[in-house]
C-alpha cells in the first residue's frame, strides 16, 4: 500500500533530504532514510542478544544434510 505523506512539514523534510542526498525522487531519499532508521534501531539492541537471537534462527533451521552433494546440485543446475 502507498504512503501518503499529508503534512506539509514532512513534505519538506522530505523534499529537503531529497536534495541533500541528490536522491532521484522523494520516495528514494524516504527508502534510505527509513532503511537507516531500521539499521540504527538494530544496533541499539546489545550484540549478546542479537546473538541469542541468531542462535535460535539457527537451531530451528538445523544441521545441514550430511548427505548433500553440493557438486551434483551444481552441476544439475548448470545442464542444459
Amino acid at each position: 500500500m502507498p504512503l501518503y505523506i499529508r503534512d506539509d512539514e514532512v513534505d519538506a523534510l522530505a523534499t529537503k533530504l531529497q536534495r541533500e542526498m541528490n536522491a532521484p525522487s522523494k520516495t528514494e531519499a524516504v527508502r534510505t532514510a527509513l532503511m537507516h532508521e531500521l539499521e540504527r534501531n538494530r544496533a541499539k539492541v546489545p550484540l549478546r542478544e542479537r546473538i541469542v537471537r541468531l542462535q535460535a534462527e539457527a537451531k530451528k533451521i538445523g544441521l545441514p544434510n550430511p548427505d548433500f552433494d553440493m557438486k551434483k546440485f551444481t552441476d544439475e543446475m548448470w545442464e542444459e
